[in-house]
């Protein structure tokens, strides 16, 4: 069930047509999945207390309204060691057109892969799962199911990937958390079913998975117009 705060943030977002990072997050943390540290900096000053709050190295986005794919405009640095960098990238993202201000958020490290829902004509809520970051476009290693999902569901999609064995260790390397990320699934299968009537789709890419979390590291919600 959507909250008073999350219809709030869907109504301001209707002018643009689609959610900001920010409020993303914001939405997705109140319906109880996990997200980064993260603060949305106006000024430079607030930008360098928030880095030294949480420790480098850092991540930033650029934050505008007229910046859909902030990658295509060179609008996102990651692996930022220290403040000298961090008040670089503020004053090089302040130029993009729209700039309404810095996203700034803790590193994440683990297996990077992509949650995303369509809402399709005919068949309504679709949900997609598989690799993500930038292998996603290259791989194209996903599985599509209906929402809204069930527990039973969640094995199957992560066996139907190519890449399961990095979700369940190999090579020496710890698996996934498999229970939240299985969380993480059917709590957006449960919030696309809330939002059906109201979007288009939403992207979760990358969503970052280790063996203690697994984490909405980059959102976007694209609205019905």
């Amino acid at each position: 069930m959507l909250t008073e705060e999350m219809k709030e943030i869907l109504a301001a977002s209707k002018e643009i047509g689609w959610v900001l990072e920010p409020w993303a997050k914001r939405l997705f943390l109140l319906a109880g999945m996990d997200i980064p540290r993260f603060r949305w900096a106006n000024q430079i000053d607030e930008a360098l207390r928030f880095g030294e709050e949480i420790g480098y190295p850092v991540v930033a986005k650029v934050v505008s309204p007229k910046v859909i794919h902030k990658s295509d405009r060179n609008g996102v640095e990651v692996g930022i060691e220290n403040e000298k960098k961090l008040s670089e990238i503020f004053e090089r993202f302040s130029q993009i057109e729209g700039f309404t201000g810095m996203l700034v958020e803790e590193m994440i490290s683990g297996v990077e892969l992509i949650i995303g829902a369509k809402i399709d004509f005919q068949f309504g809520p679709v949900i997609l799962f598989g690799l993500g970051g930038i292998w996603a476009e290259i791989y194209r290693d996903v599985t599509l199911r209906m929402s809204p999902l069930v527990e039973k569901d969640i094995p199957s999609m992560i066996r139907c990937l190519k890449a399961h064995q990095l979700l369940e260790g190999s090579r020496g390397t710890e698996p996934v958390h498999f229970e939240k990320l299985k969380k993480l699934l059917l709590t957006f299968s449960d919030l696309i079913m809330d939002l059906e009537s109201l979007i288009e789709s939403i992207d979760l890419n990358p969503v970052i998975c280790s063996s203690t979390r697994c984490v909405v590291a980059d959102a976007r919600i694209m609205l019905r117009k």
